[in-house]
């Protein structure tokens, strides 16, 4: 099912602009912004510093799948590192054992 695009007017840096984003994409946008103790805004305004080109939008796209992209990466790498702990130890056991 496609996510319907959502405008919404948002204050950057003391200047009211619209921003265009499917629901998912502002439901991410606040999901990130609560986790690092910002205000929707505060956050815009910083992806809207870093930004090198292309539309505040799709900054805003890309920034959020970035960020849910690393964190899939570092839970990745925790499992990872968790079964080779895991095998670690069952290897020290059945040396131990024999």
């Amino acid at each position: 099912m496609k996510s319907p695009v959502i405008k919404r007017s948002i204050v950057i840096a003391g200047h009211k602009t619209s921003v265009s984003l499917e629901d998912a994409f502002w439901k991410g946008l606040k999901e990130i912004a609560i986790a690092r103790d910002m205000t929707l805004s505060d956050l815009v305004a910083t992806i809207d510093t870093d930004r090198h080109h292309g539309n505040l939008s799709s900054a805003i796209r890309l920034f959020v799948l970035e960020y849910f992209r690393a964190q899939s990466n570092d839970e990745e790498i925790v499992r990872r590192e968790t079964r080779q702990s895991a095998g670690a130890r069952v290897r020290a056991i059945v040396n131990s054992a024999g």
